[in-house]
């Protein structure tokens, strides 16, 4: 008996709490380069089953309070073709990534403080995730289905977790991902004890995102009085304003302004009031915005309009996700021999990348809204938080406002401020299960940005309680 298993035993007898290990005892993870400090938790590293052929990279990291009662937590990090791994190094895991690209630091704010967090690379071909046929073309549903497969293939590894309350949470385009494989599960007929589902700074309305981009702008003083007085007069028609899918080339024209400002000025796009990493003139990581004025594109392509490479077709480059920020300290770690290999890594994969240009270059957008897909996890008792940080442009707070608002569910709790360590954290409304708060004062990751008040925001969603 090794000493691991000794330890494991007396435990069990000792507190009662016995975890049948043997199957997924391959995958743990028992040190990692760079780590000085002892963890408080136990964590596990492999890969799970999608669709014949599919092997999508996980990480899973038990609660450090009580992995026997705490809920289990998905993580979804979006692109579409990011990794969740940004969501682990540089958002709410356990431990981030220090800028020497060699050793790691405790997040006092970590999600598993309170939850087992489970952080899953997808869809294949994105990070550590693969195909056989390496054949990366995707679409909304496929990525829901496959990633429905893989929940069945983690419950599989670890089926003591299968009673624990589930929870599914995606960032910014996990606002297409999270509610559609939360749908998979609620309908599904996986024994899940599935409660609810949270989008952070998401993607849930193309048209209502870039309609509330322009108010955004204007509002935050990045237009000025000219531009804002020509949108209205050209994309404007009795006090109604249309600036998703105008026809008149005016208004086109006008919004090419309006995006290069918002985009190609040198703002960080995910963090208004954030320097942006290289300073002005850095380009970022082209795709991170192609999800933005698509209707536009082809009008600003055919008279050169915008000078951003990913508008004309041009290939992004890959590696600096997201814009203005600097990644590269969570890249050197994770393509280190010795970290691939304890995170049990085939020696046949190729370096791991942040996003991945092939997948996100392939992938099929089926879903331009998914009010449909909430209305009917609502009517089936889901509990849903959406929250955004209040300075992203990327999917600002506005449109998510707007996508809550139009789902014309009943107030249960009026518009008002919630705190965080004595002090406002920003401001929330519910409609019975459904929740709509923002972050004050943070950017597209919440996590990152707002570190206290998003732990306080995840354990109040987790709890059902006040926030």
């Amino acid at each position: 008996m090794t000493s691991m298993s000794f330890v494991s035993l007396v435990v069990c007898f000792l507190t009662g709490s016995c975890l049948t290990w043997a199957n997924y005892a391959p995958d743990e993870v028992t040190e990692l380069p760079g780590m000085s400090f002892k963890p408080n938790y136990r964590q596990w590293s492999g890969y799970l089953k999608a669709s014949p052929g599919k092997f999508l990279h996980y990480w899973f990291v038990t609660s450090q309070r009580d992995p026997l009662k705490d809920p289990v937590v998905l993580w979804l990090n979006g692109g579409p073709g990011c990794s969740s791994l940004d969501g682990f190094l540089s958002e709410n895991g356990p431990f981030h990534v220090n800028d020497d690209g060699a050793t790691l630091y405790e997040n006092n704010f970590s999600w598993n403080r309170i939850a087992n967090v489970l952080y899953l690379e997808s869809p294949a071909g994105v990070g550590y995730s693969y195909s056989d046929d390496q054949k990366y073309k995707t679409d909304d549903d496929q990525v829901a289905d496959d990633n429905y497969l893989a929940l069945q293939s983690f419950f599989a590894k670890f089926p003591n977790f299968t009673q624990n309350e589930f929870f599914i949470i995606g960032e910014s385009y996990g606002g297409i991902y999270a509610p559609t494989l939360s749908q998979r599960v609620a309908t599904g007929t996986a024994k899940i004890n599935f409660k609810g589902f949270a989008v952070g700074n998401g993607l849930s309305s193309y048209a209502l995102n870039d309609q509330s981009l322009i108010y955004f702008g204007y509002y935050h003083g990045l237009f000025g009085e000219q531009l804002w007085t020509d949108l209205n007069t050209n994309c404007c028609d009795k006090g109604t304003c249309n600036f998703f899918n105008n026809s008149k080339d005016a208004c086109k024209t006008l919004l090419s302004q309006a995006f290069s400002i918002v985009y190609d000025s040198g703002l960080n796009e995910y963090a208004l009031y954030m320097d942006c990493e290289g300073g002005v003139g850095a380009r970022a990581y082209e795709r991170s915005m192609s999800h933005l004025f698509r209707n536009y594109r082809k009008h600003w392509d055919t008279f050169q309009l915008l000078k951003v490479p990913s508008v004309t077709g041009q290939t992004p480059l890959v590696g600096e996700v997201p814009p203005c920020i600097n990644s590269t300290a969570q890249m050197n770690w994770l393509n280190r021999g010795d970290v691939r290999k304890a995170l049990h890594i085939p020696d046949t994969l190729p370096p791991w990348d942040i996003c991945s240009d092939v997948v996100g270059g392939q992938y099929t957008n089926i879903y331009p809204t998914v009010k449909d897909v909430y209305l009917k996890l609502l009517s089936l008792g889901v509990r849903a938080l959406v929250y955004n940080g209040d300075t992203d442009m990327a999917c600002n707070f506005l449109g998510d406002k707007w996508f809550v608002e139009q789902l014309n569910q009943k107030t249960t709790t009026k518009y008002q401020s919630w705190i965080s360590d004595d002090q406002i954290a920003g401001f929330y409304e519910q409609y019975g299960n459904l929740t709509l708060l923002t972050v004050k004062g943070a950017g597209h990751m919440v996590p990152q940005w707002a570190p206290g008040p998003a732990l306080d925001m995840f354990q109040s969603f987790l709890t059902n309680k006040p926030y």
